[in-house]
């Protein structure tokens, strides 16, 4: 019964959270409940070190370098422990493990450019014979919420970037998920050089742990992760703090009939129902030419039975076990209320012997219902077809979201067209909105967020700019 703070372990005989598989329900493990207090002492530790410890730039990269190296030689460790508490499938918690790799290393090269910038002075009379530039400092302690779909990988998008502006980090991994954040804080202080107060783990609720880490004076910037409510509500409650939230989504993919629709197809059963479709950019609403959409909607389902599933650790899984089973039953219900509505199952909507939800195609849905409207956060694709392109354009603006989207199509001028009249925060063509680059911009508009993360745009968020004038 242990948690991971400022390098110690401090153990805890009072609550206590006991972790299970969201496969089967065994114990993984059991974690203490930090309190509001402890949060007080982690935030309170973390401004002392930026005070009277500042990293500079030099050590902040070695630390980076030597983080990408460890996670490297554990990336085995790392992916079994995210397969065992998130139920990702191991060959999918792997590719993880390994993106969390690039992110450090394009973090640590974050860290070697980091600059400001010469302002001209005596551009202006008034300041001749003085001379003017910039400094990129540290914005102070950075209050990380994390969610429980990508437990290492999203946990590095906020720490890497943090340590790369030289800012100590208050975490708290989401619930089911704090194995990953646990070890993860481990391995860079005890392995790669970075001082035990620059990182503490705190485990709890969001209505206590979270509102304490966003209520905190000493807590300078917060990055969230996860639902809309959640993260708008955050922004509201911190209006004097600089707040980035990266939020939801219900990615669409339109498909023209100049598009490759087979490799769309094939994309799609991985960006459909890759992590049990838990990811933000998964692909949700795809939008098909009609002179197209028999075969095209043939094609993905027959690839879609193709999936496998089952327990994570099963190097054949493709797909496992939502997060809990009340996710299980939500997302039963919207399919339920989809087919009551008129929609039509071309494949799955039902759950197996082992409580996982099987892979869905739904046909015929319509705009307002649910696995449409919302973000479904599930194994569900919805296929819906068109007859112009520009109809199909606003069927995918037509959203609360705006995160990424897509278009399949051979012609250039479409996809121009498509560049400038998605309304996304990444418009990918000939790709489906699920992919991503952890380098890239990454972020949304109207609900799903304000801000890009990727360690050259997040470092900068976490850094304030400082201006110098010397006087000759």
């Amino acid at each position: 019964m242990s948690t991971f703070h400022g390098g110690s372990i401090v153990a805890r005989m009072a609550d206590t959270i006991t972790v299970r598989s969201p496969y089967d329900d065994s114990i993984i493990g059991v974690v203490p409940v930090s309190t509001p207090e402890d949060v007080d002492r982690a935030v309170v530790a973390a401004a002392a070190a930026l005070r009277d410890h500042p990293l500079p730039l030099w050590k902040r990269a070695e630390i980076l370098d030597m983080a990408a190296r460890r996670l490297g030689e554990r990336l085995e460790e790392f992916a079994t422990i995210i397969a065992k508490e998130a139920a990702k499938p191991i060959k999918t918690a792997r590719a993880e493990a390994q993106r969390a790799v690039g992110t450090f290393q394009f973090a640590a090269a974050e860290a070697r450019k980091l600059s400001g910038e010469m302002v001209p002075l005596d551009a202006l009379s008034a300041g001749e014979g003085k001379l003017g530039f910039t400094l990129r400092v540290p914005i102070g302690v950075v209050g990380a919420i994390a969610p429980f779909n990508f437990p290492l990988n999203l946990v590095v998008h906020k720490v890497a970037p943090a340590i790369a502006a030289g800012c100590p980090v208050v975490l708290k991994p989401a619930s089911q998920t704090p194995f990953s954040s646990i070890t993860l804080a481990q391995m860079l202080i005890d392995e790669c050089g970075l001082p035990e107060d620059y990182l503490h783990v705190v485990i709890g609720s969001g209505g206590t742990i979270g509102n304490a880490i966003v209520d905190h004076p000493g807590v300078a910037l917060i990055t969230f992760t996860g639902s809309p409510p959640v993260g708008w509500g955050i922004r509201a409650r911190a209006p004097r703090k600089k707040v980035g939230l990266e939020l939801g989504n219900n990615a669409p993919v339109i498909i023209e009939p100049s598009g490759d629709w087979k490799a769309a197809a094939a994309k799609i059963k991985v960006g459909g129902f890759s992590h049990a479709g838990q990811s933000c950019i998964s692909t949700q609403r795809i939008y098909v030419h009609h002179t197209i959409a028999g075969a095209f909607t043939a094609e993905l389902v027959a690839a879609v039975e193709q999936l496998v599933v089952g327990p994570p650790l099963d190097e054949a899984t493709d797909v496992s076990a939502l997060i809990a089973k009340s996710e299980t039953e939500r997302v039963s219900e919207w399919i339920a209320e989809a087919r009551a509505g008129g929609a039509t199952i071309a494949t799955g909507g039902t759950v197996d012997d082992h409580g996982v939800l099987v892979p869905t195609v739904i046909t015929g849905a319509t705009a307002d219902m649910k696995v449409c409207r919302l973000e479904v956060f599930g194994p569900v694709v919805t296929i819906t077809a068109y007859d112009d392109v520009d109809e199909a354009m606003a069927m995918a603006n037509d959203s609360e979201y705006g995160l990424q989207a897509a278009i399949f199509t051979s012609d250039i001028a479409t996809a121009l067209r498509a560049v400038h009249v998605l309304d996304y925060g990444g418009v990918l063509v000939n790709e489906v909105p699920t992919w991503r680059a952890d380098q890239q911009p990454y972020g949304g508009v109207r609900d799903s967020g304000n801000t890009r993360e990727g360690p050259a745009y997040s470092v900068r968020e976490m850094t304030e700019i400082r201006m110098v004038v010397i006087s000759g």
